[in-house]
């Protein structure tokens, strides 16, 4: 007689619970890359259909949720500011002296016939810190660079480049306008300057030279080391190293903070107006003086803001960019 085949082997416990273990790591993979937003459909062979991504319906769920959060967000602060705007302007406007001070600050009248000397004298301090930039970035970045070379034969070189930064950072701008725009022409020097504009100019390059020097050397020393060991690796020189290497990431680190700087630069050159320059702060000092009114002095300061709030708003621009780039 033909014995029976054997069946297959009944499963052990040590089966079941591998089958069980990997029905259960199934189970967990299914659901985390659900969790993580996106399935799989198609097959990614040779020859086959490509693979899509498709979010799923718990990150859709997020991704609503979000959105529904920003325009609450976004709602809250509109009302919120309205609300605080309204609370001081009714807290202004219904104070005792407010008829005084709309009409001695806030007067139609007076601001209609300001405006055109007012604007006149702008074009100056356009044209003041336009001149003046350029001049500042060279001094600053020479300077900087001063400071950072090493050899001993540049040692006079480099304390007079400390000896200018501290001296001109410790001194208030207007003292340093004061000083170049009375004491140079008292000196009688033959092929010194005598125009009030090219002194101030001369005052502001010398005063924000010293703050953009260090901004320069800032930039400078926050370049790693190890680009300076792979330069000189390479067998570049120091000069060589600095421009092809240094300055290069160096520079774009330091734009925000010039930018921040220019716009403090582009407010001072009102200060210019102590030393005879007619511009807008000086127009409007003549328009109150002879009129007893302090309107010219909005017109002067709504011109100033219109100047440097998109400079700042660039200036966040680019800090924000910089640090995306950076993966922050």
């Amino acid at each position: 007689m033909t014995e029976p085949s054997p069946g297959p082997p009944a499963a052990g416990p040590e089966s079941r619970q591998a089958t069980e273990s990997s029905e259960t790591e199934g189970t967990r993979t299914t659901e985390s890359s659900e969790t993580e937003g996106t399935r799989t459909t198609g097959s990614s062979g040779v020859g086959k259909a490509p693979v899509t991504w498709v979010k799923s319906e718990r990150q859709l769920r997020r991704e609503r949720s979000r959105r529904i959060r920003a325009v609450r967000s976004g709602t809250i602060a509109t009302v919120s500011t309205i609300v605080f705007l309204g609370v001081v302007a009714a807290v202004v406007t219904r104070s005792p002296g407010w008829p005084r001070v709309r009409e001695t600050f806030f007067s139609a009248e007076a601001f209609a016939r300001s405006w055109p000397d007012v604007v006149d004298g702008f074009w100056t301090n356009v044209k003041i810190f336009l001149i003046a930039e350029p001049l500042i970035l060279i001094v600053g970045l020479l300077v900087a660079l001063t400071r950072n070379l090493r050899a001993p034969v540049f040692f006079p070189l480099r304390a007079l480049a400390v000896a200018y930064t501290d001296v001109f950072r410790g001194v208030p701008t207007l003292l340093v306008i004061l000083l170049v725009g009375f004491g140079v022409p008292a000196l009688n020097l033959q092929g010194t300057p005598k125009d009030e504009i090219t002194l101030g100019v001369i005052a502001l390059t010398l005063a924000y030279g010293a703050y953009v020097a260090e901004v320069f050397r800032a930039g400078i020393d926050s370049v790693h080391p190890s680009q300076w060991a792979a330069a000189r690796s390479l067998g570049l020189s120091h000069g060589r190293t600095m421009r092809y290497v240094v300055l290069p990431q160096a520079w774009r680190r330091v734009v925000p903070p010039l930018l921040n700087d220019f716009v403090s630069l582009q407010k001072d050159t009102a200060l210019v107006s102590t030393i005879g320059v007619i511009e807008s702060l000086r127009q409007a000092q003549i328009y109150a003086a002879s009129k007893f009114n302090y309107t010219p002095y909005l017109v002067s300061a709504l011109l100033f803001v219109a100047l440097t709030i998109p400079m700042a708003r660039f200036t966040d621009y680019l800090a924000a960019r910089s640090q995306r780039r950076r993966g922050q």
